[in-house]
């Protein structure tokens, strides 16, 4: 259920209402916006009569359940409202949701030597990334393929952080390494295998990082936004979702389905942030540009895009990086779309002129 507070109504006399509808056994969480204050009650709701619960207060405009199973993901909970998932970053704070600026994720899939990331490093923020990404920690589905260099990894993604002021997004496959890859990540990645790890997806809702969370190689939307619901009902409201594909009957010719048709559906499912991973989404460096423009086209709020110096000797996922002068011009032509839809950055325009 959430409960709609009137314009104007006094922070006293909402902190009264949960403090009452906590005593009703409800846990009720405030949401403000940008007009009105919503407090979202998650609990047994199921026999309360929404009637019953606005006689508590005129200030109460009105009360609606909220039917999705993912009750906290969901769109209602914020009344309509998109969350803005604000991760600080060294170079200022970035803004993930439907009313920001587009922002832009690039770098290699595994971190593979320190040169090696602090070079893409630099060269993803002149063309004008926001955030480095780079596996310390990598799923393979063969066990004798590159794992990643693992905790000594989060030192060279640390040194990159220094030497440009990128956000880091990196991935978490284990509770154990949570300590030491958040004091490097400004966001955490969980990634599609993990995805309804859940027990993990609790132990990243109980800390504060932002997360990233990719959707499984054949999770429905629904499994996806559960997966969701997990993080955000264990206390941490920073969620994005990443689409990186999803597994059909045809992988001829792409590594992946990019299923760019979630972006409507879960513009108007959720209020989370969407992201859209074009580089897994298809496995093929070639179909990244079309599909990076399509996704900004269709509305997405950010885009990851897998970045290498010589894709070629790449130790993981190589055909499906850019080089970085494909990423320069990746970015002049993604410029143009977001500018269209009025949701490219500044900086961004400077950058790639």
């Amino acid at each position: 259920m959430i409960v709609v507070m009137k314009v104007g109504s006094p922070e006293p006399e909402i902190a009264r209402i949960c403090e009452d509808l906590a005593g009703w056994g409800l846990n009720p969480e405030k949401i403000v916006g940008k007009h009105k204050v919503v407090i979202g009650l998650v609990g047994e709701t199921a026999a309360l009569d929404p009637l019953q619960i606005q006689e508590i207060s005129p200030w109460i405009e009105e009360v609606l359940r909220v039917e999705k199973p993912y009750k906290r993901a969901s769109r209602e909970y914020r009344h309509g409202e998109p969350s803005d998932v604000v991760v600080q970053t060294p170079n200022g704070p970035v803004h993930f949701g439907e009313q920001q600026p587009i922002s832009v994720v690039a770098g290699p899939c595994s971190v593979e030597n320190e040169s090696m990331i602090i070079e893409t490093a630099k060269r993803v923020k002149a063309a004008g990334a926001q955030f480095l990404r780079g596996g310390a920690f990598k799923p393979r589905t063969s066990p004798y393929a590159f794992q990643g260099h693992g905790e000594s990894a989060l030192a060279l993604l640390q040194a990159a952080k220094d030497a440009t002021g990128l956000g880091i997004i990196t991935e978490l496959m284990d509770a154990a390494d949570l300590d030491a890859l958040a004091e490097v990540a400004d966001v955490i990645q969980i990634g599609a295998r993990n995805m309804q790890n859940f027990s993990l997806l609790k132990r990243v809702g109980a800390q504060g990082k932002p997360i990233l969370l990719k959707r499984g190689m054949a999770a429905t939307i629904e499994d996806w936004l559960m997966a969701a619901e997990y993080i955000l009902a264990a206390g941490n409201p920073n969620v994005i979702l990443c689409e990186r594909g999803i597994r059909t009957f045809d992988s001829k010719y792409t590594r992946n389905t990019l299923d760019l048709s979630c972006i409507p559906v879960l513009r108007a499912l959720t209020h989370l942030p969407i992201m859209i991973d074009p580089s897994h989404g298809t496995g093929r460096w070639e179909y990244v540009p079309a599909m990076a423009r399509a996704a900004i086209a269709a509305g997405a709020d950010s885009l990851m895009i897998e970045v290498h110096p010589n894709p070629a000797k790449a130790l993981s996922d190589g055909p499906q990086s850019l080089t970085p002068e494909r990423f320069d011009l990746l970015m002049q032509e993604l410029a143009v779309f977001g500018q269209a839809t009025g949701r490219w950055l500044p900086q961004v325009e400077m950058a790639v002129v």
